[in-house]
């Protein structure tokens, strides 16, 4: 009986040791399980952003900085999205002048381990065409601000100066930052995000590697359609919000009208708008294209004054709720891009 319950005695022992080792096991898993995948990075804009998950798959925990449905220009990361980077792994921006902010965001974290990435390193910029209507309203506002009343308006121009400040601030500088509408830039964009993430992850190379030749051979594939489409037809400009297709028109011999510059924010004057009402009647234009994240009123006066039709041209800054809705992505947009441009130049 007493050799029984010594043998019960021992079993429970190495059972309960088991269990331990077990417990501990699990505890270990969890633990490398979390560290292999707590790997944050955090993209600048949407193209950025959808670029990076497509690379980075199930290996990487990536997020936008910025609020999904934020047209990017003139935006600035708030508290929040600085305390994000000073817990990040890695920061991807576009680069071109696009993200005005980084340089002072970045050299202000005092996390100095992390990576920062500037996708759009190694494609060919080209210059943003200035308005030079606007800057004339510029030079004639100050003029007249100059004139003022010092005393009497102080607590005005102050507000003045600052708005001015603003306003530089949300600038590009002389390049055109929308790189990635061309899908031979976007190719370019992608690789370099790759080659950051097989830095960052050197065990997970291969994956990333993989993931980037599947994007690689869909962007080449969705140029060559581009290139199809869009170089029999016999209509070659478009009238656009704002002028941020001068990649894609300079990879497929299209020009662009902007009813703004590149810079979004900006308003056309009163003879900035005939100017576009008059080429759009003289040349027979019959579509105007605005974007899903601006508001649309200039371009439906324009077009209720010639009788175009308005359409969306996405420059994929940024989704709508819509586009959230529907999972759109780059290349679905890409596609409704092109479907609407062949309708407008046929």
């Amino acid at each position: 009986m007493k050799n029984i319950k010594k043998i019960l005695f021992l079993l429970a022992g190495i059972v309960l040791l088991s269990g331990c080792s077990k417990g501990a096991d699990t505890k270990n898993s969890t633990k490398e399980d979390t560290n292999k995948e707590g790997l944050k990075v955090y993209a600048s804009v949407y193209p950025m952003y959808d670029f990076a998950k497509k690379i980075a798959g199930d290996k990487l925990d990536v997020e936008m900085i910025m609020p999904q449905g934020i047209e990017p220009h003139g935006w600035e990361p708030d508290s929040n999205a600085i305390k994000n980077l000073e817990n990040a792994d890695m920061f991807i921006y576009n680069g071109a002048g696009l993200e005005s902010w980084t340089d002072k965001v970045i050299n202000s974290l005092s996390n100095k381990d992390l990576k920062v990435v500037e996708a759009s390193k190694g494609v060919e910029l080209i210059k943003s065409d200035h308005d030079e209507d606007e800057e004339e309203h510029e030079h004639e506002h100050e003029e007249v601000e100059d004139n003022k009343n010092h005393d009497a308006t102080k607590e005005n121009n102050n507000h003045v100066h600052e708005d001015e400040h603003d306003h530089e601030d949300h600038q590009h500088g002389p390049m055109d930052p929308h790189v990635w509408i061309s899908p031979k830039n976007a190719k370019i964009e992608m690789e370099n995000i790759k080659n950051a993430f097989v830095e960052l992850d050197k065990e997970n190379a291969d994956y990333y590697e993989s993931n980037y030749e599947k994007y690689a051979k869909m962007l080449d594939e969705l140029d060559a359609k581009y290139s199809e489409s869009l170089n029999k037809l016999p209509n070659k400009t478009i009238v656009v919000s704002h002028e941020a297709y001068g990649y894609l028109c300079k990879e497929y011999g299209l020009t662009q009208i902007g009813i703004k510059g590149v810079n979004a924010e900006t308003e056309p004057d009163a003879k900035k708008m005939a100017e576009i009402i008059n080429y759009i009647k003289e040349n027979k234009i019959k579509t105007i294209f605005t974007e899903e994240l601006i508001d649309p009123k200039v371009s439906k006066i324009i077009a209720d004054e010639t009788g175009c039709e308005v359409k969306v041209l996405s420059p994929i800054e940024g989704l709508s709720e819509e586009e959230i809705k529907n999972n759109e992505e780059y290349f679905s947009i890409m596609d409704k891009n092109l479907e609407n441009l062949v309708g407008a130049l046929k």
